[in-house]
């Protein structure tokens, strides 16, 4: 077992005995308690840059962007790049002595092949870390970087890139609308106990550049959502995980909608992106998440095709997955993939699934 070999096991230790850790309640712990930590509070309004940065006195963060991408013969395939943080306790403190663990998951997915990799690191010694303005995030040399001329958002043109056993990517992606602040300006509600996070997304990039799999690099374009969120427990202790969309339509419109898995059924939320970044907030009493179709993924039963409606907007539609295989086989599994979708309008998508 070489150093680093040993480094990520140690560091994995870490997280499941993380407050909150991977046997803790709900998916992933973070139904548990979240005694110490600052609580998202609504009305609390977000400001930019500065909460394109770390919140160390928050429990867990991301930094997520999914890719529908194609190459140039017209071949789907989609791109993952994730940067998680952990935090022992609230606060930073620099070296060694620092609270904070970093995760990284990247992936590429086609109609034949998921490909998947996991970075671990400890926060305050440089090996992985997030800065406000300029922008940049990164474990290892798996980086998203903010790109020149520097006008406008730190988020509007982003550099990305990542790589694992048999696949990598370089990617440039240029926003073309707003940053959308998703639930009550910013304040997503996540279950009827009052549990929330800050959320924010630009669901608005084009994309281009290069994907290798197998030594073969091949260039593609399409579109990308970053997701952003942060929190000290986000989930109530009965959920046990969700199902998450987000969906480009036909029009240039965007939804992102979710479901959390609870012992009542669900909670339901959604959000409809007008073309010029405005939001219509959903409720479940809006929107309908039905699973049609059910694929045996890593010896599970996994929804992997969906039906979707949401009367108000005359949406009704069925997603489909790339790939019924999509497992994220990391430290903490679940399901990622690339969609597309029919009906009543048409276009492509990501969904996660956890918990299952």
């Amino acid at each position: 077992m070489n150093a680093r070999h040993f480094a990520s096991l140690a560091l994995l230790s870490m997280l499941i005995c993380l407050p909150g850790g991977v046997r803790a309640q709900g998916f992933a712990g973070l139904g548990s308690d979240a005694e110490g930590f600052q609580i998202p509070k609504r009305g609390t309004m977000l400001s930019f840059p500065r909460d394109h940065g770390p919140h160390s006195d928050f429990r867990i963060e991301w930094w997520y962007v999914t890719a529908n991408l194609q190459t140039e013969d017209g071949t789907p395939l989609g791109a993952q790049w994730t940067l998680f943080r952990s935090a022992l306790a609230p606060g930073e403190e620099s070296g060694w002595s620092s609270r904070q663990i970093w995760l990284g998951h990247a992936a590429i997915t086609t109609a034949q092949h998921h490909y998947v990799a996991e970075r671990l690191a400890r926060g305050g010694v440089g090996q992985a870390g997030v800065t406000a303005s300029p922008f940049e995030a990164w474990v290892d040399d798996w980086r998203m970087t903010s790109l020149p001329p520097d006008r406008g958002d730190q988020l509007d043109n982003v550099e990305l890139g990542a790589s694992g056993q048999d696949f990598g990517y370089q990617l440039n992606l240029s926003a073309s609308g707003p940053l959308v602040l998703q639930g009550d300006r910013g304040y997503s509600v996540k279950s009827l106990a009052g549990q929330a996070s800050y959320y924010y997304s630009q669901p608005f990039y084009k994309v281009s550049g290069t994907v290798t799999m197998g030594g073969a690099p091949v260039k593609v374009s399409g579109k990308a959502w970053l997701d952003r969120e942060w929190s000290s427990q986000p989930l109530a202790s009965d959920q046990t995980g969700w199902d998450w969309f987000s969906l480009h339509l036909a029009s240039g419109e965007k939804l992102m909608a979710f479901r959390l898995r609870d012992s009542g059924g669900g909670y339901i939320s959604a959000n409809w992106i007008s073309n010029d970044g405005k939001t219509t907030p959903l409720s479940g009493d809006d929107v309908s998440l039905e699973p049609l179709r059910q694929a045996k993924v890593d010896g599970k039963d996994i929804p992997v095709t969906w039906r979707v409606r949401i009367p108000s907007k005359g949406l009704d539609i069925t997603t489909n997955a790339l790939n019924d295989q999509a497992w994220m086989a990391t430290s903490t599994s679940y399901w990622e993939g690339p969609i597309s979708f029919t009906g009543s309008t048409t276009g492509v998508g990501y969904l996660e699934m956890t918990g299952y």
